[in-house]
């Protein structure tokens, strides 16, 4: 059984209906990516598994209890999250931010122990952040700034990881360097990740799991190779678009055209008179290089 999971779980603002009698069970060990257009509810069922947003209806389950009804602390003790745009007190520095971490297992505001300080060594070293633990948070540059506050979460010690929407603001470069630290982290300490991911490519590349929400339902479940399929971008995102294997990974790879039903089959481009077709001109220039 998974050790995390919802039953019949419902979820609202208000009286804005957004999740429906969700059965969900989260795959122990693997990266999950919970993908879908805005408003499907990934953000939402991602709070609700975190203890932040309570139910209206049903709920969600850790080792077969009931999370909100568990104490804050001790849910701590097994879930981390990383929220969207999380921001620090000005001037905190990188290992002070970490050791945040360590709250749920401390008994009142103490001193930091040798356990705790172990395990935000740890955390730092894991995220190659050991070196800026001195430096202002505000210093830091984007990708850097969300490993430390990855670092955060791991100071935890939980085994399971929930993360909305990581690389969100971050430049290729920095989207790569989460991505692939994630990726490091499922690997060689097999913890538990799921993640809202707006990028279709990102999620068919790093995660093992993946989840298509559409008005807070699950349309497709299963392995990307599995769940990436044309139907499934014009059933959850209403959009056209061919999948190919990506060349380097073998992971399905999205190239989308257009809104679903609004594209015309690809042509090739009409040369303007005078100039060689695409066909010609490749037969110039090897001409030419012989």
């Amino acid at each position: 059984m998974s050790r995390l999971n919802t039953n019949q779980l419902s979820l609202a603002y208000g009286s804005r209906q957004i999740v429906q009698e969700l059965n969900l069970s989260v795959p122990d060990g693997l990266i999950t990516a919970l993908v879908g257009a805005n408003g499907s509810g990934k953000s939402t069922i991602l709070k609700s598994m975190a203890r932040i947003l309570a139910p209206t209806q049903g709920g969600v389950y850790l080792d077969g209890k009931l999370i909100h009804r568990q104490p804050t602390k001790e849910v701590a003790k097994h879930l981390a999250i990383l929220p969207q745009n999380p921001s620090s007190p000005e001037g905190l520095t990188v290992r002070e931010l970490v050791s945040f971490g360590r709250y749920p297992h401390q008994k009142g505001f103490g001193n930091l122990s040798g356990e705790d300080n172990r395990m935000i060594d740890w955390a730092l070293q894991a995220t190659g952040m050991t070196e800026f633990g001195t430096r202002s948070v505000d210093h830091l540059s984007g990708g850097q700034r969300q490993r430390a506050w990855i670092a955060m979460a791991l100071a935890q010690g939980t085994e399971v990881l929930l993360l909305d929407e990581p690389t969100t603001f971050l430049d290729m470069a920095h989207q790569m360097e989460v991505m692939t630290l994630l990726e490091k982290l499922n690997k060689e300490q097999k913890r538990t990740i799921i993640m809202v991911v707006h990028d279709l490519n990102h999620a068919a590349r790093y995660a093992q799991h993946l989840v298509a929400l559409k008005a807070g339902t699950v349309l497709y479940e299963g392995h990307p190779e599995v769940v990436m399929t044309s139907q499934m971008l014009r059933d959850v995102f209403n959009i056209d678009a061919d999948i190919i294997p990506d060349p380097r990974t073998g992971a399905p790879l999205c190239l989308p055209y257009g809104l679903a039903g609004e594209h015309s089959e690809p042509t090739t481009p009409t040369p303007v008179t005078g100039e060689s077709s695409p066909a010609e001109y490749r037969e110039e220039r090897v001409q030419a290089m012989a």
